[in-house]
């Protein structure tokens, strides 16, 4: 174990993993610091193991939506497959798959946590039993080239609804890896989380309540939220808006009471808080380096860390992912990553820079062409700006909305479907700046939308991009009828 790196990465999550794999590929040593899985969050917490535990639901109910097929349906939801396969999925929470790819590929791991020291400098606190004799010992690190932050974010708890740490609450890391089904659960939130939740636990037995202070899904389209609250509604999910917790207790029978502002109580066998998230940057050094402590990391579009003593003429200190804000989703992540990495190896070996729009080292899709899946039922996908949002940047835009229950392979997929989408266009350029489905199978759509909106095709163009018939897809079709020639 050397004490000196090319590049030091914080964080072997799906962001990490990919900024150091981008670093070795380029020729450059990479040491990769983490205290818990590798894999991080997305493998063992969030995306995978939530979609696992979705996905049946979703097929079973897809089934029972098309005569002929639903005649075969003859049981409900195999409960106990179901949390076994999720368990598969995660690999029973063991990283060793991890952690061979990493030494596959070159990249050194070190267990531990990690903290900046000053400049370039790392401070690595073995803590893993399985070091042995080094538990509990310091390494002090160095980095020749660059320091990367990877180390995400944490579900946010709100100090404000008293007594809400006593009762322990579920986070969504408790949500995704339960290995129990609770008779009752009340969700606090709206969000993502929040709706993807009560999709799953709902499907799996538990009598669920959602309670939110403001409308579902905010962050897109609002036909959407309300087309996911009408679904969670289906499933028998009790859905309660602008009401928000303001105490909360657990009785001796261990079950939890949440009294809201409206005096209403609400009692359930667990609780689950889906009201945000907050940076995994307490306590990793950064006052070491004149940043604050627990703070949002800034940073600029080649992914630098936006400080007076961290500049394009001195770089060496990066953040990737969600400890940036600049888009919380693993995929965004992920591509924020690779232009980190290579930029990294590019100024190593004094090559040229592409930091203008669009070039290989910037993180330009971050500002405005951000694709995102909600795995509800019916499905949400969405990519770039929403009407509200393109309005409020200063766009001069029309919008058009269509049923996609008119849409002929929409129908050939249930035989009551139900969904809608929307597009939103610059009427000044006449191309797309944000596309919205709400449906039944609509994340394979999101992608098409991603190129369109990334590669500013304009509408005109788009009418030669001929869908094939029967698919969902033919809703472009209809979106540029109803928007017209």
């Amino acid at each position: 174990m050397s004490p000196t790196h090319d590049v030091i990465v914080l964080g072997a999550g799906p962001v990490g993993e990919n900024v150091a794999d981008r670093c070795s590929q380029g020729g450059l040593r990479v040491a990769l610091i983490e205290s818990e899985l590798v894999g991080g969050e997305c493998s063992f917490w969030a995306c995978m193991p939530s979609k696992a535990l979705i996905r049946p639901g979703l097929a079973l109910r897809a089934a029972q939506g098309i005569s002929g097929a639903k005649q075969a349906v003859t049981a409900g939801i195999g409960v106990a497959q179901v949390l076994k396969r999720r368990n598969y999925i995660t690999a029973d929470w063991n990283d060793k798959g991890g952690e061979e790819w990493l030494r596959s590929a070159g990249i050194e791991l070190i267990r531990g946590r990690g903290q900046l020291a000053g400049k370039k400098k790392v401070k690595v606190t073995k803590s893993s039993k399985e070091l042995g004799e080094l538990e509990g010992k310091e390494l002090e690190l160095e980095a020749k080239y660059a320091v990367v932050l990877s180390t995400g974010s944490d579900p946010m708890i709100p100090d404000t609804i008293k007594g809400i740490h006593d009762v322990k609450p579920w986070t969504s890391r408790d949500a995704t890896s339960s290995q129990k089904v609770p008779e009752s659960l009340l969700i606090i939130g709206g969000g993502v989380v929040a709706c993807e939740m009560a999709t799953a636990w709902s499907t799996l037995g538990s009598k669920v309540t959602l309670t939110s202070r403001g409308k579902l899904l905010s962050g897109v389209e609002p036909f959407a939220g309300e087309m996911v609250g009408e679904g969670l509604k289906k499933l028998g999910v009790d859905v309660r808006l602008g009401i928000s917790p303001v105490s909360v207790f657990r009785n001796q029978e261990r079950q939890v009471t949440v009294e809201f502002n409206d005096s209403a109580r609400i009692t359930a066998s667990e609780v689950l808080v889906a009201t945000g998230r907050t940076p995994r940057t307490k306590d990793i050094g950064l006052e070491t380096v004149g940043l604050k402590d627990g703070q949002w990391i800034p940073v600029d579009d080649t992914l630098l860390v936006s400080h007076s003593t961290n500049t394009p003429t001195d770089p060496w200190l990066y953040a990737t992912g969600d400890i940036n804000h600049r888009a919380l989703l693993t995929h965004q992540g992920k591509y924020q990553a690779r232009a980190c990495g290579d930029i990294i190896v590019s100024r190593a070996n004094s090559s040229a820079l592409q930091t203008s729009t669009w070039g290989m080292h910037v993180a330009t899709a971050d500002h405005s062409s951000v694709p995102q899946v909600i795995f509800t039922d019916p499905e949400v996908a969405a990519v770039g700006l929403t009407e509200a949002e393109a309005r409020k940047r200063g766009f001069e835009v029309k919008c058009v909305e269509y049923d996609m229950a008119g849409v002929a392979g929409a129908y050939l997929h249930a035989d009551t479907y139900v969904g809608r989408a929307k597009m939103v266009v610059d009427r000044k350029r006449e191309v797309l700046l944000g596309v919205t489905f709400c449906g039944q199978d609509v994340s394979e759509l999101c992608h098409a939308a991603t190129i369109a909106v990334v590669g500013e095709v304009t509408v005109q163009r788009l009418w030669h991009a001929v869908p094939a018939y029967p698919t969902i897809s033919e809703i472009w079709l209809r979106l540029l009828e109803a928007y017209g020639r």
